[in-house]
């Protein structure tokens, strides 16, 4: 199937401020909810995994902590709009966080764990990002764990990652802190960014907001301006761009990976608009970042982005993922607030188009993690349905105004 084209009139109201398109949303957030909601809870703690067709009855899961924290986070969200039963699944994974996934020995936050105890035991900044977005959303719904929660990890965070030399943090530890690597990832870093703002707006600290803008200025003000708009993944310590680097296909990936560079035009004109308004580079950089996307990471032929791309900017994994998808929606929706045109219009209906075409499992529920270059069913990366928090965020993002993280949005739309 070509590439769709998305027919734009000539004047008129946007998608996201039509009420069909909104209730459509509403519609695709509920089942979302829907097909994660119910028997999601592990009787052991935190939170069963899900094939195709809904959650896996048999087996012993390894319970992730980025899952278990994005869990807390999107089910916050549920609470805030008003869907039932949201507030006994943050309860189940905050205690998770802190009764299991703490390590009340060494401090911070394990990697994962089966029934038996820790499976993974190393220290992970991307895992730290999202415990501190869990606990700053589970702050907004005011559950009693948010505070010691938030404090602790936020204490982690400066103890052991933050690097104050560069503005960012350190990637890895074992369990007792002795150090891993000298790799750096600006994806663990991306996602503190996004978890900083959200424990900013939760309390009110600016040290939260600060940190952030300094990631960002290191990351893209930095880098990806030195780079004419692509997001480098790896660097050494000293954060020297590392081209060669190799790790793992899911989390650090060879090369460039163009739905990273969706996500940052997402966070820059959040983190842009939190901050007053006060660096104009973020907001152009987010509209490079976009174009950038698109226009090397689209597949023109059959639609989708490319998980990868080489450094001469060829697909290298050619895999579509549900992710990038989801992340162009967000930064659609939010180019089309704050740098309103055509161009970021066509785009947000273009992968909704796509979205609903050949993501969203109209049989089973959720959404397809992975499809093939000529968008089939994959499983190459990703088996079963892995993730609500990326497909939700896409969901309701257009619904509330782009000035902060979801949570503080919904919050402020519903008192």
């Amino acid at each position: 199937m070509p590439d769709h084209q998305p027919i734009l009139p000539p004047s008129g109201m946007g998608w996201q401020r039509r009420p069909y398109h909104r209730q459509w949303l509403l519609e695709q957030a509920d089942a979302l909810f829907g097909f994660f909601q119910y028997d999601l809870t592990h009787p052991d703690g935190g939170f069963v995994t899900f094939d195709r067709a809904g959650p896996v009855a048999s087996g012993e899961p390894v319970r992730q902590i980025h899952n278990t924290s994005r869990m807390v986070h999107c089910f916050s969200i549920g609470h805030l709009l008003g869907q039932p039963g949201c507030e006994d699944i943050v309860d189940h994974g905050m205690r998770y966080l802190w009764e299991s996934h703490r390590d009340g020995q060494h401090g911070g936050y394990v990697w994962s764990l089966d029934d038996a105890g820790p499976k993974d035991d190393t220290k992970q900044a991307y895992g730290h990002a999202f415990v501190l977005l869990a606990a700053s959303s589970a702050k907004v719904v005011g559950h009693p764990l948010a505070e010691p929660l938030l404090a602790d990890v936020t204490q982690v965070l400066e103890d052991r990652f933050w690097e104050e030399r560069h503005g960012a943090v350190a990637e890895e530890f074992a369990r007792d802190w002795s150090p891993l690597s000298a790799y750096r990832g600006q994806n663990s870093n991306m996602h503190l960014t996004e978890a900083l703002m959200a424990a900013f707006e939760a309390t009110g600290e600016r040290l939260y907001l600060e940190r952030a803008e300094r990631i960002a200025s290191l990351v893209i003000g930095r880098h990806a301006a030195a780079l004419d708009g692509r997001v480098a993944e790896h660097f050494t310590a000293d954060w020297t761009l590392d081209r060669a680097y190799r790790g793992f296909e899911v989390f650090r990936p060879y090369g460039l990976t163009p739905g990273h560079w969706l996500e940052w035009s997402r966070l820059l004109l959040q983190l842009w608009a939190l901050g007053g308004k006060r660096h104009p580079w973020m907001p152009d950089m987010a509209e490079t970042l976009f174009r950038r996307s698109v226009d090397l990471g689209w597949d023109r032929v059959h639609g989708g982005f490319f998980y990868t791309l080489d450094w001469d900017d060829t697909p290298s994994l050619r895999h579509k993922l549900w992710w990038p998808l989801a992340e162009g929606i967000g930064a659609a929706a939010f180019l089309c607030e704050h740098r309103p045109n055509a161009f970021y219009e066509s785009w947000y209906r273009r992968f909704w188009h796509t979205a609903a075409a050949h993501f969203i499992d109209r049989d089973h529920g959720g959404w397809h993690p992975e499809l093939t270059e000529d968008l089939r069913i994959g499983s190459a990366l990703f088996t079963g349905k892995p993730d609500l928090y990326h497909a939700l965020q896409a969901c309701l993002i257009p619904l509330f105004p782009k000035t902060g993280s979801l949570t503080r949005v919904i919050a402020a739309a519903e008192a």
